[in-house]
């Protein structure tokens, strides 16, 4: 056999790089999955679908999450409008039974202890209006009745001022009427009058 000339040796250089590319391009295909068996085929659609599922799962957790917090809402605003239903009866009710104790107690302060005929009728409206003031704060009704004590304006209504050298200025020497609070709110500002130095000026009236 000849050997071949260079010509035929080029040609043959040529064909063979040209072969090699080729095969290189196939194998290169082949590993980016341009070509898939069946299998590899089913395994991504199956990937697909599970993804799927996860989206539509994230998405209806997401409404009923919302449900549970719309429906959480709504409980708490119903149980808020019920309890001010409650503390607005209570609190009209208990207004009105405060003129009731108001008039026990004038009662009391107008009767005549040293008269032993009306002894035991003292006696008993006293024994009334402690069972009374004993009942309405088991219901969370407070007295205030601040004799002697500083004077507040978010509890006491000042109906005037009066010197007195006794007392520090701005304490309570009067309480004309006790005031009252339910469950911590002023239901009634107890009227006072209030001392005031003796060279502080003129007196005011509320």
């Amino acid at each position: 056999m000849s050997k071949p000339t260079p010509e035929q040796e080029q040609e043959l250089a040529r064909a063979a790089q040209q072969a090699g590319v080729t095969i290189d391009s196939a194998q290169e295909a082949e590993l980016e999955g341009e070509i898939q068996s069946p299998e590899q085929q089913r395994i991504a659609e199956l990937e697909a679908a599970l993804a799927a599922s996860e989206a539509k799962f994230t998405e209806q957790k997401d409404s009923v999450m919302r449900a549970i917090a719309d429906a959480d809402n709504v409980r708490k605003r119903a149980e808020g409008e019920i309890d001010k239903a409650r503390k607005f009866a209570l609190e009209r009710f208990a207004g009105e039974l405060l003129p009731v104790a108001d008039n026990l107690e004038r009662a009391i302060q107008v009767a005549d202890p040293a008269n032993e005929a009306i002894k035991g009728v003292v006696e008993g409206v006293e024994l009334t209006l402690k069972s009374f003031v004993n009942t309405i704060e088991k219901f969370g009704l407070k007295v205030i009745d601040p004799q002697g004590q500083p004077f507040n304006p978010e509890q006491h209504q000042a109906m005037g001022m009066q010197e007195n050298a006794e007392l520090p200025p701005n304490t309570v020497m009067a309480v004309m009427q006790k005031g009252y609070e339910i469950n911590g709110r002023l239901l009634r500002p107890a009227m006072v009058m209030v001392t005031r130095a003796p060279d502080s000026g003129i007196d005011i009236q509320a």
